[in-house]
């Protein structure tokens, strides 16, 4: 089983790669030291099973389960034996480790985890997440100092390049994040974003004004290049 660790502490997470080294069916691909760099690894690739510390800072082992749509087995392991009710409501969690971990207690664990079929999707839930997929469509999550904030995407105006970052700027805050106008553009709607420059993408439902070659957005002047004009002109419901 291909299997992450998540734990704050260096040292808890050296002890449980140790304990996985005794099993032979375990290959760690990875750990992190906090939940928003798994989260970026988990976009792009799978897990089997996963090593969960609870408490770590900004985010919970909790709030990081919570933004999984469709996480592996997950096996807690922290100091507090507090959270072993609420635990179980999750149906992911397949066991509840507490620290120090002996070696029996972990191969429990692990043959718990070979035992326990994958989670599938439930109707219910699969019917909820059909209801919920064109609210999720208008939500984008940025990584602001180690937090992920959400943002509703028909607030954003424009979206300006500025080297190695990219400013956000929405009807009431402006956001500076690590990315490029590229990745940005492919995380928006066709039907409401335009790149209308080689530094800027606009909310064509935000445009209050177009003379010669610019779109005023908000107090914004936003330069439309001669080449990107054509399909901003023919986005327009005009008379």
């Amino acid at each position: 089983m291909n299997c992450i660790i998540i734990d704050d502490e260096e040292t808890a997470r050296v002890i449980i790669q140790q304990l996985c080294s005794q099993v032979d069916k375990l290959n760690v691909v990875q750990d992190f030291p906090n939940a928003i760099q798994a989260i970026k690894f988990l976009n792009k690739e799978e897990v089997d099973l996963i090593f969960l510390d609870i408490h770590m800072p900004d985010f919970t082992g909790f709030d990081f389960i919570d933004t999984l749509k469709n996480p592996p087995k997950i096996i807690l392991t922290t100091s507090d034996k507090d959270f072993a009710l609420e635990a179980f409501e999750y149906d992911c969690i397949i066991d509840y480790l507490v620290k120090p971990i002996t070696l029996p207690r972990f191969i429990k664990a692990i043959q718990k985890a070979e035992s326990t079929p994958a989670v599938s999707p439930s109707a219910a839930s699969v019917e909820q997440a059909t209801a919920t997929s064109s609210a999720e469509e208008n939500e984008l999550y940025i990584n602001i100092d180690r937090r992920l904030i959400k943002i509703n995407i028909p607030t954003i105006n424009l979206i300006e390049a500025k080297g190695d970052y990219v400013l956000i700027k929405t009807e009431k805050q402006n956001y500076t994040v690590h990315s490029t106008l590229k990745k940005v553009e492919e995380k928006l709607p066709d039907d409401l974003f335009l790149k209308v420059h080689r530094s800027y993408i606009i909310n064509i439902k935000k445009i209050i004004d177009i003379e010669d070659n610019s779109v005023l957005i908000a107090k914004d002047v936003i330069p439309v290049s001669r080449s990107n004009r054509p399909e901003l002109m023919k986005r327009l419901n005009m008379l």
